[in-house]
């Protein structure tokens, strides 16, 4: 067979494979289903219609907790019934995919229960969820429903919604639920949440207010929810392929856990992505869905267009400004801005959850090239969770410092998006050019969790620390050599940093610098990576060693042999092997020299198999 016929007979493999796990994943409206989720829906909206609204006066008091933490002022409206109650979505466009068996839900704010100035302090986000409060009180009345619970979207914990489950169960559509998510159409003037605006009136500087552009767009992105859930619609369900492509992307990022997060990616930036793509013309409908996902994940790992941010072409939209776009990029790390160019809805993706994205969609287009069957079971069916993804993961058990939100919970940014950020700087300073990623992630909105109290309870989640190293040589490095003494600013910023940890010593070519000096034995380096995070966090946070646990040397014991480290058996070895290499490359009668010479035994990896002490047969 000729490498045409071998190409032709791997893309018709892909082909077929792709079809039968969409045939799997995709959840199927059948009638059973559809009738399902009609009569949820029904039964969700008779039960907000027998809220009566003739003097229903919603206060704080309904949930004090939150209003108190997420900071808001002058809260107490008259409750109104929703203007529009409609299922948006990845079900409206028939692309929802297992195991996420959820159909969402968009109640639109009745404009009633706002005054035109409630963009400011957080009191939008607290009618937000007093109205949700009320819902929920009366869908729990309803025996239609199994349970309703708390949830948030995308981790952000001042934009509650409501998860419903119904009480009448399918084995096609196990686990189904339905989410209902606030929108706030035409609720405030635009121009009032433009991204150089404060309407957080506590976030200042020396008195000075400061911008608040994450508070802004997040009131703005339910502003817009609806416009573009609809436009997302029209997009997609052009042709087939383009939600085969969609649901594909769904799969590959979900089994890729350390990106399918709420500072990277989701269904829905997804949905508008390959909405922008189509826009530019670099899909068509001639295009197979494993086509499209090769586009868009060429586009995602290689495009200079994210330099200056992904915008709309205008058609019949507003164009946005060149000074626009700069205060987009000086505003957030990643810019997909709407159709509208009023919102960017990757607002929550930070730098490094973009280089990671970039990097596996780099590693997935490899796959695609050089696997002999089109790398299928390594894209879609191969899980890549924390363990499998990083060299190194470390867990930062933080319930009850309120060192996390001693300056409040939320102001521009929430205080554990805040954090998160922290614990990044610092060990990025602290790591250098010993690692090549660095994640931070905290998922810190369980299910099941009572927000009406507080938002302290999301303490109670660990930050997740992800670690891939740039090499081992880098990574085990005994020092690390700091700024010259010379420079007198820079040397007081790296003892600062280091403390005691930091000293001045002279290197061989005479320079004389700052240095932090980790002395290990040759078996133990691969711990030097937690004494340096170890040291950063305790000295920069207030932490105990109690509080970070790192999964690193967990099953170092059985490397022992006895009480002595499994090198030591190896330093003959290693000195035999040195001797002979030294010999080989000074041989000058051959007619090619030798350059370097290589082991390849496990004893030189230290993986080889030790005797027992305890049986002569070595068994």
């Amino acid at each position: 067979m000729d490498a045409a016929s071998t190409t032709a007979a791997i893309v018709d493999s892909m082909d077929y494979k792709v079809k039968e796990l969409l045939k799997e994943v995709h959840i199927d409206q059948t009638p059973a289903v559809t009738k399902l989720v009609n009569d949820t829906v029904s039964a969700i909206k008779k039960s907000i219609k027998k809220i009566s609204d003739d003097d229903l006066q919603v206060t704080s008091e309904l949930a004090p907790g939150f209003v108190r933490d997420i900071g808001a002022d002058k809260v107490e409206f008259k409750f109104k019934k929703p203007n529009s109650i409609k299922i948006g979505g990845s079900y409206s466009i028939n692309c929802a995919v297992k195991p996420d068996m959820n159909v969402d839900l968009f109640v639109r704010l009745p404009k009633e229960c706002f005054h035109e100035k409630d963009y400011l302090n957080h009191r939008y986000h607290a009618k937000r969820f007093l109205y949700l409060c009320v819902i929920k009180k009366h869908l729990e009345s309803s025996r239609k429903f199994d349970k309703v619970e708390w949830s948030v979207l995308q981790n952000e914990a001042r934009k509650p919604l409501l998860v419903v489950y119904p009480a009448v169960k399918l084995v096609e559509a196990p686990g189904l639920f339905v989410r209902i998510i606030p929108t706030a159409t035409s609720l405030f003037n635009i121009s009032k949440l433009n991204l150089k605006r404060n309407n957080v009136r506590a976030f200042n500087q020396g008195g000075v207010p400061q911008a608040t552009p994450k508070y802004n767009t997040s009131i703005l992105e339910d502003m817009l929810l609806e416009d573009n859930a609809e436009f997302v619609k029209k997009t997609l369900c052009r042709w087939k392929e383009l939600g085969e492509a969609l649901m594909l992307l769904k799969i590959w990022a979900r089994q890729r856990s350390s990106i399918y997060a709420h500072d990277c990616l989701n269904g829905y930036l997804v949905s508008i992505l390959l909405s922008y793509l189509v826009s530019l013309d670099k899909i068509n409908n001639s295009m197979k869905a494993v086509q499209i996902l090769r586009i868009a994940l060429d586009f995602i790992a290689t495009s200079k267009l994210w330099n200056r941010g992904l915008y709309f072409p205008p058609q019949g939209q507003r164009k946005v400004s060149k000074e626009e776009m700069t205060h987009y990029k000086e505003s957030f790390p990643v810019v997909l801005c709407d159709p509208s160019t009023q919102v960017n809805l990757a607002f929550r993706m930070t730098s490094a959850g973009f280089l990671e994205l970039q990097d596996e969609a780099a590693s997935t287009l490899k796959c695609l090239e050089k696997c002999t069957d089109g790398g299928f079971e390594e894209i879609f069916l191969t899980k890549i969770d924390y363990p499998a993804k990083y060299d190194y993961c470390a867990r930062l058990n933080l319930n009850g410092h309120t060192e996390v939100h001693s300056s409040g919970f939320c102001l521009d940014d929430e205080c554990w998006r805040l954090y998160e950020q922290k614990v990044h700087s610092l060990l990025c300073q602290g790591l250098g050019d010993r690692v090549k990623f660095i994640r931070i992630t905290w998922r810190n909105t369980p299910s099941e969790c009572n927000i009406e109290n507080g938002l302290s309870i999301l303490d109670r989640e660990p930050l997740l620390v992800g670690i891939s190293v740039s090499s081992l040589e880098k990574a085990f490095s005994l020092v690390d050599i700091g700024p010259n003494a010379e420079n007198k600013e820079e040397s007081l910023r790296f003892r600062k940093f280091w403390g005691e940890k930091a000293e001045l010593r002279r290197f061989k070519d005479g320079t004389i610098a700052e240095s932090t000096v980790w002395e290990s034995e040759q078996w133990e380096r691969h711990l030097i990576l937690k004494r340096i995070i170890e040291h950063v966090l305790l000295r920069h946070l207030s932490l105990s060693r109690g509080n970070i646990v790192q999964i690193v040397d967990q099953l170092d014991f059985s490397l022992l042999h006895g009480t002595k480290d499994p090198v030591s058996f190896s330093g003959n070895l290693l000195e035999a092997f040195e001797g002979l290499s030294k010999r080989l490359r000074l041989i000058e009668d051959i007619p090619l020299k030798i350059s370097s010479v290589q082991a390849l035994n496990s004893a030189f990896r230290f993986t080889v198999r030790l005797p027992s002490r305890t049986s002569s047969t070595g068994f």
